[in-house]
């Protein structure tokens, strides 16, 4: 029998701990945690988990100098941040620094629990995706979890990936911000959840000559995304 996976959680408050202990442990997932985040950082060293859920406000440290840290360390491990701010500049910064994903306090364990599902499932889903891809000028390693563009590499996210696999696997054809928070997030669309665009705004940054007139990652206005491999003029 395989291990369970093991969920690293770094969060300050108790009864947090002890509501997503007990429910990650109902769904079979291990889980280990720390109340700090320096303190975090080491556990992860020692353990290597599988995912993190990180809370940004901490005693010690702020959650985006632990992401960080958490992402130089293993740049492959899922990372979901937990916020009490809603700011959307506050979520671009915790992507910016390496995190994920990021759910605002209150949450829903259910639907954290949804997300961790789908991290794995995900992960272990045979992709028809080809493990080297270039997309325009640059250069994708699904393997190494790298993109090189003007002659720099740049780390990808889980998520990062994930999204790119699926607008690979599906080339030229629009897909729905439904269909992508379903698949990879585990998630419901809703008015409000921009969790997708996002993801799609840090791909730009780093795919696209000029992110803010994207040749490659098109957006299908009312529906989703496309992927354009090669531009109309290539």
């Amino acid at each position: 029998m395989a291990a369970p996976k093991k969920i690293l959680i770094i969060e300050d408050e108790p009864h947090i701990v002890m509501g997503l202990r007990d429910a990650l442990e109902f769904e079979g997932f291990g889980v280990i945690s720390a109340g700090k985040g320096k303190e975090g950082v080491a556990l992860a060293r020692a353990e290597t988990p599988d995912a993190v859920i990180l809370d940004l406000m901490l005693p010690d440290v702020n959650g985006y100098a632990v992401c960080e840290e958490l992402r130089r360390q293993s740049p492959f491990v899922p990372i979901i941040m937990l916020t009490a701010r809603s700011q959307e500049t506050d979520k671009i910064r915790g992507l910016d620094a390496g995190a994920d994903d990021y759910v605002t306090k209150p949450f829903s364990v259910n639907e954290l629990i949804a997300r961790m599902r789908a991290i794995f499932r995900r992960a272990s889903r045979p992709s028809g995706a080809p493990e080297l891809v270039e997309i325009g000028a640059a250069k994708v390693s699904f393997t190494a979890h790298t993109l090189t563009a003007d002659g720099t590499e740049h780390a990808l996210s889980f998520y990062e990936v994930e999204l790119l696999r699926l607008l690979v696997e599906r080339a030229g054809q629009p897909v729905s911000r439904d269909e992508i928070l379903q698949k990879i997030w585990g998630l419901e669309a809703g008015p409000t959840n921009r969790t997708v665009d996002n993801f799609i705004v840090k791909l730009r940054k780093k795919i696209e000559k000029h992110p803010d007139k994207p040749a490659h990652i098109l957006t299908v206005y009312g529906f989703g995304y496309k992927l354009a491999l090669e531009t109309a003029a290539s």
